[in-house]
C-alpha cells in the first residue's frame, strides 16, 4: 500500500485531514455580492449566508432560519437586515432574530455569526471557535497599481492538500509540456518556519521556444533561454499559498496569491480563487493588449491542474487510503506541515 510507512513520512491518512477552521478563508469575490443582496456559501459543509446590506459592511450568518430551518440565502435584504423567505424573521449582523407578529420580549434564540472581511475583492470568513486574528491586509500585489491583476478560480473536486501539493512540487511540470513546452525545472532550497514553509526554484529551456502567454506573464521575449536565470518561490503559509517569479531586480514579474475553502463536509471538493498579478511592462498599453493570450494561457494551465488533481482524488476514493509514494523531499515536509496544522475530519 502506502510507500510512505516505510519512508518514514507522515503517519497520518492526509487526505483525512481537515482545513483547520481557525483561519481566514475565501468564500465568494466580492463582485458576487452586490448591494441589498444575500448569497449563499459554505465552509467544510457548514451552510453560511453572504450578507452585504444597503449601508455598512458585509456580515455573515448561519445560513438557516432558526423558525423552519429554511435557508436564509433565500431570504431579502432591507436596510442592515436580511429577512427569511418563509416568515419574514429577520436578523442583523449580531444574528438576533426579530419576529414581526410577537412581541419583542418574546424573541427565540438568534443564529451563529461569522467574523467576515473583505480584502483586494474577496469576501473572508472566519469559521473558528478562536477569536479571529487580524483580517488579511493584502493578497499578492492584487492592490499595487503597477501589476496588472486577473482574479478567477472554480470549485474543484478533490481534497485542499493536494492542490498544495500541486503547485508547490514544480516537478510536474511535464504535464503542462504541450501548453508551455520543454521546462525543466531545478530545485535551489527550502526555508521554514512555524506554519509555512516556501521552495525556490529555477527553470531552464531546452527548446528556446517560449509559447507568447508564458513569455507575457514573464515580462521577457528572451531568444536565450538556455541559460537559467529565472527564480520562483513558491510558499504555502498556512492556509494559503503564493507563487512568486523573479527575472531580474527585486520586484517579481508575476505574483500570485492562492486560497482553497472546502465546500462539503468530507472537504472532498474546494473552492479555488486566484489572484494573478503581472508587473506591467515599460511600454504602456503592451500587456492589455496581450491580456486576452495570457488569459487563455493561465486558463489552460489551471485546467490542466485541476483534471490531473481531480485524478488524485478518484484514485483516493477508489482506494480508501493514500496510496502515494512520495519521493521528493520538500514535498514530505510540506505533507507533514499541512498534517500539523490541521485536524481530523
Amino acid at each position: 500500500m502506502s510507500g510512505e510507512a516505510s519512508a518514514g513520512a507522515t503517519p497520518v491518512d492526509l487526505r483525512r485531514v481537515g482545513a483547520h477552521p481557525d483561519h481566514w478563508y475565501p468564500v465568494a469575490w466580492s463582485r458576487e455580492v452586490k448591494r441589498g443582496q444575500v448569497v449563499a456559501s459554505s465552509f467544510a459543509g457548514e451552510p453560511i449566508a453572504i450578507v452585504r446590506p444597503e449601508h455598512g459592511e458585509i456580515y455573515a450568518l448561519e445560513d438557516r432560519c432558526a423558525h423552519r430551518q429554511v435557508p436564509l440565502s433565500k431570504g431579502t435584504v432591507k436596510d442592515c437586515r436580511v429577512h427569511c423567505c418563509y416568515h419574514g424573521w429577520s436578523y442583523d449582523a449580531s444574528g438576533k432574530c426579530d419576529v414581526p407578529y410577537i412581541g419583542k420580549g418574546k424573541l427565540p434564540n438568534g443564529v451563529r455569526t461569522y467574523p467576515a472581511c473583505e480584502c483586494d475583492g474577496v469576501i473572508f470568513i472566519w469559521p473558528g471557535s478562536l477569536p479571529a486574528a487580524p483580517p488579511p491586509a493584502g493578497l499578492g500585489a492584487a492592490a499595487n497599481k503597477s501589476y496588472k491583476t486577473r482574479s478567477f478560480g472554480q470549485v474543484v473536486n478533490c481534497h485542499y492538500t493536494f492542490m498544495h501539493e500541486n503547485l508547490m512540487d514544480m516537478n510536474h511540470q511535464f504535464l503542462h509540456r504541450r501548453t508551455t513546452g520543454k521546462v525543466t525545472p531545478r530545485y535551489l532550497g527550502k526555508r521554514d518556519g512555524d506554519g509555512w514553509m516556501e521552495l525556490d526554484y529555477t527553470f531552464a529551456r531546452p527548446d528556446s521556444k517560449q509559447p507568447l502567454g508564458e513569455s507575457l506573464i514573464m515580462g521577457s521575449f528572451r531568444l536565450d533561454t538556455s541559460k537559467p536565470r529565472d527564480r520562483m518561490t513558491i510558499r504555502t503559509e498556512y492556509p494559503h499559498q503564493s507563487l512568486r517569479f523573479w527575472t531580474s531586480g527585486d520586484e517579481p514579474v508575476l505574483h500570485v496569491w492562492l486560497g482553497y475553502t472546502p465546500v462539503d463536509t468530507e472537504q472532498r471538493k474546494n473552492r479555488s480563487f486566484i489572484l494573478l498579478s503581472v508587473k506591467r511592462p515599460k511600454i504602456p498599453g503592451i500587456l492589455d493588449l496581450a491580456w486576452p493570450a495570457l488569459t487563455w494561457f493561465t486558463n489552460r494551465v489551471f485546467e490542466e491542474d485541476r483534471e490531473i488533481v481531480e485524478m488524485e482524488q478518484a484514485a483516493w476514493d477508489a482506494q480508501g487510503a493514500d496510496w502515494n509514494q512520495e519521493v521528493f523531499p520538500p514535498i514530505r515536509d510540506l505533507r507533514e506541515l499541512l498534517a500539523s496544522c490541521g485536524r481530523p475530519i
